[in-house]
């Protein structure tokens, strides 16, 4: 099983003849290898994992992903805060 994340495609050029991208996760910047998603465009969110995408995601769907993965945050913090209570 793998963790793919969303993230919003900022700037695509070629690194050494491979198709890579500058990718904004909740503001921090990675590049990411998108050869298997050469179709993905500036302004769009692809899924990454390991430093390579995926596959390109609509807005729904990558809206949807981040919202569990803040939900899944809150919900931790939530947990080591009632930790430290008990």
């Amino acid at each position: 099983m793998c963790l793919g994340i969303p993230g919003k495609v900022i700037k695509v050029f070629e690194q050494d003849g491979t198709p890579m991208a500058s990718v904004d996760f909740d503001g921090v910047e990675q590049t990411v290898c998108i050869a298997t998603t050469p179709e993905a465009q500036v302004g769009q969110y692809i899924l990454v994992h390991a430093g390579f995408s995926l596959n390109v995601l609509s807005d729904i769907e990558a809206s949807e992903t981040l919202k569990i993965l803040r939900d899944l945050r809150e919900f931790n913090a939530n947990l080591d805060e009632e930790a430290k209570v008990q």
